[in-house]
């Protein structure tokens, strides 16, 4: 199906709203991974140890790998990933989080879009 006018390169956009029951243990996972990271510099482990200790949300997007999401894709091969997280206020009641609605951004027949729970 690839023809000379189509990309082989896919932008997959994936929003995920977590509830952290337990910010410690977000803490301690984030960490561990820290210590385990045996190429790390000083310098920078001790940036990163800081950052995830002080904000639960900088300790989950160190724990989140988008590799981890499609390592085992086959046929594929993660060329480029950003992701960041940022504490919000969530009211799964309000329309503002409806996951069928509009975005406002164009959509192919071809997007899919997944709620869990």
């Amino acid at each position: 199906m690839s023809t000379p006018e189509t990309s082989r390169f896919v932008r997959l956009r994936v929003e995920l709203v977590l509830e952290v029951d337990d910010a410690d243990a977000v803490t301690k996972a984030a960490l561990r991974r820290i210590a385990d990271d045996t190429g790390m510099p000083a310098d920078e482990r001790t940036h990163a140890e800081n950052a995830v200790t002080e904000d639960t949300a900088e300790a989950l997007a160190y724990l989140v790998d988008p590799f981890d999401l499609v390592s085992e894709v086959p046929g594929v091969e993660l060329a480029q990933a950003s992701w960041s997280s940022e504490p919000i206020d969530y009211d799964p009641d309000s329309p503002d989080w409806d996951l069928d609605e509009d975005d406002g951004d164009e959509r192919d027949d071809d997007d899919e879009e997944v709620g869990v729970g």
